[in-house]
C-alpha cells in the first residue's frame, strides 16, 4: 500500500485529498503537489477512517491541536473521555494524547475510538511509564523496547507520533557549551537526555531513526518532530541550542520523506514577540517548508493563569508569519492538570489566534466569515451573531442575562446604538 506521499509522488489523489479539497477549496492538484514537496501532511494512519481529516501546511488554513492526558494525580480515562468531547465540540483539529499515567494503551483505545479527528501520542511516555515494569528501569531498555512501542501504538491507529530524535549526545554538547537559564523543559527531551547522560548511550529514535520511519511507513503514521530544546522561557529563546536541534530536524524530516513518510517539525516555546517571526523563517529555511507546529509561542513568562491569552498572541503572530499547527495552552499551563473548562478556554483562545492569522494571510474562507459577522452586526442580526460566535450558549446566555431594553440593540448604548443612529 502507498503512502500519501508515494501517491502524491505519482501525481494520484486519494479519498482523503478530495476530503481536504473540498473543505478548504484548493484544487486537488496543487494538495497532491505540496504533499510530494513535504510542505503539507494530512495526518490518518491507513488503518482507520477519519470522520474529519485535516490538512496542515502550506495553501491550509492555520489548524489547532488539543492536548489531553492523564497524570499521576488524575488518571481517570472517562474524564479524559469529556475532555476530547469537549475540544473537538469548540473546534478542535487534532488532540494527543500525553497520558503518563494508567493503562496508556487501554486509554488510548478508548480515545482513538471516539475520535473523529486525527489523533497524536508521545511514544515515548509509554516506553518511560513501563520500563520500571518491564526492565526494572528505563536505563536498561533495549532497542526493540522503544521501537516495540511505537509499531504497537500504530496498531492502534495513532495518526501522528512526537519522537524526540533531536536530541542528540552533539546537541546536547551544544547546551553544555552554551548553558542555559532553564536548561530542558520539554518532558520528552527531558527523559531522553537524561537517558543519553545516564546510559552514555546515543538517544534511539535517533540512532535507530531508519527503524522509526519504516514503522511510520507501514502504518501512514505521519511523524512530528519534537522540540526537546524549546525554549521555557523567554530568556533562552532563538539560542545556539534551540537552532542547533531546528537544523538536525530538517536533515531528519528530509530522511523521513524521502522514503514517504511525512512530516511536521515541531517549534518554541517562550519567545517574545519581536523575535516570532524570525523563528518561523529559521524553521522553513532549515526545515524546507516542511509544516511547523508551534506551542504558544508564549510572549511572556508572567502570564500565569492567563497563559491561553499569552499564548494567543504569540499563536496569531505566529500563524501570520507562516506556522501552520498551533498547539493550544490552557489556563492551567504551568499550574495543573487541565481539566473541562481550561481545555474550552484554550481551544477557543487558539481559534482565534488561528483565524487571526488566517486572515493575515489572505485566507478567503476566513474573510468572508468576518463579512458575514459584520453584516449580522450592522444589522442588529443577534441570532446570527450567536451562531457565529465561538461559544453560542455564552453569548446566548449573557445577552439573556443583560435584558436590554431595546430589543435589537446591547445595553452598552441602548437608543442610542451606532448601528441604529446609522440606520436612520
Amino acid at each position: 500500500m502507498k503512502t500519501l506521499i508515494e501517491s502524491a509522488i505519482s501525481g494520484k489523489s486519494t479519498l482523503l485529498v478530495e476530503q481536504i479539497a473540498k473543505k478548504e477549496y484548493i484544487a486537488p492538484k496543487l494538495i497532491l503537489e505540496k504533499i510530494a514537496q513535504g510542505k503539507l501532511v494530512i495526518p490518518a494512519n491507513n488503518t482507520r477512517k477519519l470522520e474529519k481529516p485535516c490538512g496542515i501546511g502550506r495553501l491550509m488554513s492555520v489548524k489547532i491541536n488539543a492536548n489531553l492526558g492523564t497524570s499521576p494525580d488524575e488518571s481517570d480515562a472517562k474524564n479524559e473521555l469529556k475532555k476530547l468531547k469537549t475540544a473537538i465540540q469548540f473546534g478542535a483539529d487534532t488532540v494527543m494524547d500525553l497520558s503518563i499515567a494508567g493503562n496508556i494503551r487501554k486509554n488510548q483505545k478508548l480515545l482513538i475510538d471516539h475520535c473523529s479527528v486525527p489523533l497524536g501520542t508521545v511514544p515515548l511516555y509509554e516506553i518511560a511509564l513501563s520500563a520500571k515494569k518491564l526492565r526494572g528501569s528505563i536505563y536498561n531498555l533495549t532497542k526493540n523496547d522503544f521501537l516495540d512501542v511505537l509499531t504497537e501504538q500504530a496498531k492502534t491507529g495513532v495518526d501522528f507520533f512526537t519522537i524526540h530524535s533531536g536530541i542528540t549526545k552533539k546537541t546536547l554538547k551544544t547546551l553544555e557549551q552554551h548553558p542555559r537559564f532553564m536548561g530542558i523543559v520539554s518532558r520528552g527531551g527531558a527523559i531522553t537526555a537524561d537517558w543519553i547522560k545516564q546510559t552514555n548511550k546515543e538517544n534511539p529514535f535517533y540512532e535507530y531513526f531508519d527503524d522509526v520511519i519504516e514503522i511510520c511507513k507501514k502504518y501512514d503514521v505521519t511523524l512530528s518532530l519534537g522540540d526537546g530544546l524549546r525554549p521555557g522561557t523567554i530568556i533562552d529563546a532563538t539560542d545556539k541550542p534551540q537552532i542547533a536541534e531546528l537544523k538536525l530536524l530538517g536533515k531528519l524530516a528530509k530522511q523521513a520523506q524521502a522514503k514517504g513518510v511525512q512530516v511536521m517539525i515541531e517549534g518554541p516555546g517562550h519567545i517574545p514577540i519581536d523575535q516570532i517571526p524570525r523563528n518561523i523563517a529559521l524553521q522553513k529555511k532549515y526545515c524546507d517548508g516542511a509544516p511547523f507546529y508551534v506551542l504558544g509561542p508564549l510572549v511572556t513568562d508572567i502570564g500565569m493563569g492567563y497563559d491561553h491569552i499569552t499564548a494567543a498572541i504569540g499563536s496569531g503572530i505566529a500563524a501570520a508569519s507562516g506556522a501552520d499547527f498551533i498547539c493550544f495552552v490552557t489556563p492551567a499551563e504551568h499550574i495543573k492538570l487541565p481539566n473541562i473548562e481550561d481545555i474550552k478556554q484554550g481551544v477557543i483562545a487558539s481559534r482565534i489566534a488561528a483565524h487571526s492569522g488566517d486572515l493575515a494571510r489572505g485566507n478567503k474562507q476566513a474573510w468572508e466569515k468576518d463579512r458575514l459577522m459584520s453584516l449580522a452586526r450592522k444589522k442588529r442580526d443577534w441570532e446570527t451573531q450567536i451562531s457565529m460566535a465561538m461559544d453560542p450558549e455564552l453569548i446566548r446566555a449573557s445577552r439573556k442575562a443583560s435584558q436590554p431594553k431595546v430589543s435589537d440593540a446591547c445595553t452598552m448604548c441602548g437608543e442610542f446604538c451606532s448601528m441604529k443612529l446609522m440606520d436612520g
